[in-house]
């Protein structure tokens, strides 16, 4: 069988699975284009049981596009704390200032014309186009494409944009469109969340696509997809400095660009430094004490920070800093999720 008629056999019937099996997800309450966009956008490398209250709480404060324009950064940075990748919210607010200059406050339908958008990529677009306008325009993000490369049984390296790209034009000279667009859209992405799951796990038994799958036909499920090796991590170690004065604690903000632009942060260092280190290097501070309080690492797409931290009893509020306090810290500031050991620790002050 040709790998197009495969492909093109197994759309009605992951119609079918979907109509049987849709999950009712808040956003596909009411599908408006804002609504899938925001979701979305939420969705990219998170779970969706993690992000529903993140969405709910979002859409409770910026209901559309216009009021999405006008929020200032630092809010909208709180209600995406925890999200992750803060470009994109920036990039979603910077893309409803465009939409509301542009096209009066509404997202087109027109997938050329929703790809221009600031921060609205292949992926987005089409979700956004099939989804709320049910235009013929596929949406593969990695459930997606796990899912056709075990169809066709293909060993393209899954990790390179070519291979998306190829499976993503294969779809599209076969998407249907109106409703079952945007059903398609959600049956497969759903397919690979809850049934072709990764590595070794797939649940074939259940899958509406066991006849026509070729990686399954020829016992390849756990090979594919393959993915060649990334180049890996850069390490970076880091002294985080938790300095507490009055019971307010210091935190300042990052560049406006590179790595976690603009964010708020507590102080850190680079490298691993003693006590007897940082003793004479905070001298303005006047610190009373120096005691560690803990370690921990993030992972960033191309760089892992390994923490070692400190709490600094101090008696000045000195610096280039700004004191909050642990409620100002738990509620206002936006503290990417590297620095979540620490905000806890200030959090119980």
């Amino acid at each position: 069988m040709k790998e197009s008629q495969r492909v093109a056999d197994a759309i009605p019937e992951v119609l079918r699975w979907h109509r049987e099996n849709r999950r009712p997800l808040p956003w596909r309450e009411h599908p408006t284009p804002y609504a899938v966009w925001i979701s979305e956008v939420m969705l990219q490398q998170t779970r969706i049981e993690a992000i529903i209250p993140y969405y709910l709480r979002f859409m409770e404060r910026l209901p559309d596009v216009r009021a999405l324009a006008d929020v200032p950064e630092e809010e909208l940075l709180k209600l995406w704390e925890g999200l992750g990748y803060y470009s994109r919210a920036r990039n979603l607010r910077k893309c409803a200032g465009v939409l509301v200059e542009q096209y009066g406050g509404e997202l087109p339908r027109d997938y050329r014309a929703l790809r221009d958008l600031p921060g609205i990529g292949d992926y987005t677009a089409g979700a956004v186009a099939s989804i709320a306008f049910g235009e013929p325009e596929p949406a593969v993000d990695g459930n997606v494409l796990r899912v056709l490369l075990r169809l066709t049984a293909r060993r393209d390296d899954a990790l390179n944009p070519r291979t998306r790209g190829e499976m993503r034009e294969l779809l599209r000279k076969l998407y249907p469109s109106g409703r079952d667009a945007g059903a398609l859209t959600e049956g497969l992405m759903e397919l690979g969340e809850t049934v072709c799951l990764p590595k070794g796990a797939a649940r074939c038994s259940s899958c509406p696509l066991a006849a026509l799958c070729l990686a399954r036909e020829r016992g390849e499920t756990a090979q594919l997809p393959v993915r060649l090796p990334k180049k890996a991590r850069r390490v970076e170690e880091r002294t985080v400095l938790l300095l507490r004065c009055g019971g307010k604690y210091a935190l300042r903000r990052r560049p406006e660009t590179g790595l976690l632009a603009g964010m708020w942060e507590f102080p850190n260092l680079e490298g691993f430094l003693t006590a007897e280190q940082l003793g004479p290097m905070l001298s303005e501070l006047e610190p009373m004490s120096i005691e560690p309080c803990g370690e921990a690492k993030h992972l960033f797409t191309h760089v892992e920070w390994r923490m070692r931290g400190f709490l600094v009893a101090c008696g000045a509020e000195a610096g280039p800093y700004v004191w909050r306090t642990p409620r100002e810290v738990r509620e206002e500031d936006a503290i990417p999720s590297a620095f979540e050991f620490w905000k806890r620790l200030a959090k119980k002050a």
